[in-house]
């Protein structure tokens, strides 16, 4: 999270705008969380260019749980869909389907380790799936999609939970994004899920679908149908008006693009000290991995290394090994400056 953003919750943390109540004080319905969650609402639209007739929900959980809601509320009169299976994410989701119906495989690159996006002439698309779903951006891989898929009359639904509110978005080609908040807009705890008129009509909900998982129930209640995770809806609002401050999605992308330019530009300049795994084209500019030579023991060096200059998380996911420097929007610039430096310095007093 950015400091000011931080700085702004502390302050307020015990008497919330002199309410005399902290926000974990008050009730949901009461006035002064009621126009919390409006603002918030209102800027999240305002931020994205929403579509005025789109619905904008707050649910319960993360993209794990939503995972199970897509299809949930999609598969009850045509119980598959199509998956672009580009990283573990996709892949986790595809999965989750299959307990309802039928997860279709259109794309899969694991057998290339998930180092690209293939290109569409190579997806399986069924035209007569109910929806085409992919994952903007995996974290384990370090894959981010760079465009928005055609998919034709098939409905659109992305997971965006890492790379959310850190590009602008075309909202009105998809029918539903979702996206947990804990990367890029506050807490974890609560996912977006921005949803066309369709997509919010519940026509298609599954007969199973649990009250907590409709997509329906949840719009037609303002997200508050149960008492919502508060403190987490009240950290994105106050993440959402700074990001106004700031110049909206436009600043984040620009921001973004920089900070990931200056590791991935040390990376290929390191005569083969670093690696970058993935294909160009198919870059994440949120998630950047990397390794050292296939030398396990000079990574763990290099992590011990850069906690004595304050540099920590850098091992990559469990299940793909190597390093990995995660780049969201709350990272300062001064943060990537330092590790491109440490990284530099480090391949200088160790390149054999």
């Amino acid at each position: 999270m950015p400091l000011e953003v931080l700085e702004t919750i502390q302050t307020d943390l015990v008497n919330h705008q002199k309410s005399g109540m902290s926000v974990m004080e008050m009730s949901h319905r009461g006035k002064e969380y009621t126009a919390i969650a409006n603002q918030a609402e209102k800027d999240l639209r305002d931020i994205l260019g929403v579509p005025d007739d789109y619905k904008v929900c707050f649910m319960q959980g993360g993209a794990t749980l939503a995972f199970a809601s897509v299809p949930l509320n999609i598969f009850g009169q045509n119980p598959k869909g199509d998956y672009l299976i580009t990283g573990q994410w996709g892949e986790k989701a595809c999965k989750e389907a299959d307990k309802y119906g039928k997860g279709q495989v259109a794309c899969n690159t694991k057998p290339t380790k998930f180092t690209s996006i293939p290109a569409k002439d190579s997806w399986t698309l069924d035209p007569d799936a109910a929806y085409v779903h992919y994952c903007a951006n995996e974290t384990v891989n370090g894959v981010e999609f760079d465009f928005t898929p055609e998919v034709g009359d098939v409905p659109l639904i992305a997971d965006m939970s890492s790379n959310f509110v850190s590009k602008p978005i075309e909202v009105s080609k998809h029918s539903v994004i979702y996206a947990g908040l804990q990367k890029n807009l506050g807490p974890a705890g609560m996912a977006v899920t921005i949803l066309s008129p369709a997509m919010a009509s519940g026509k298609n909900e599954m007969s199973i679908c649990p009250t907590y998982c409709s997509w329906k129930v949840c719009a037609d209640n303002g997200s508050m149908y149960n008492t919502p995770a508060c403190f987490t809806w009240y950290v994105m609002g106050e993440y959402l008006k700074y990001t106004k401050k700031v110049g909206g999605v436009a600043h984040w992308a620009e921001v973004s693009d920089k900070k990931s330019r200056l590791i991935y530009d040390c990376i290929d300049s390191s005569d083969g000290f670093y690696s970058c795994p993935i294909e160009k084209s198919a870059r994440s500019r949120m998630n950047v991995p990397f390794t050292i030579g296939g030398n396990t023991d000079l990574e763990k060096k290099f992590m011990e290394e850069g906690k004595k200059v304050n540099l920590y998380t850098l091992a990559g996911h469990r299940t793909v090994g190597g390093c990995r420097a995660s780049l969201y929007n709350g990272m300062p610039m001064e943060g990537v400056e330092a590790l491109r430096d440490f990284m530099q310095s480090f391949a200088d007093e160790n390149r054999q």
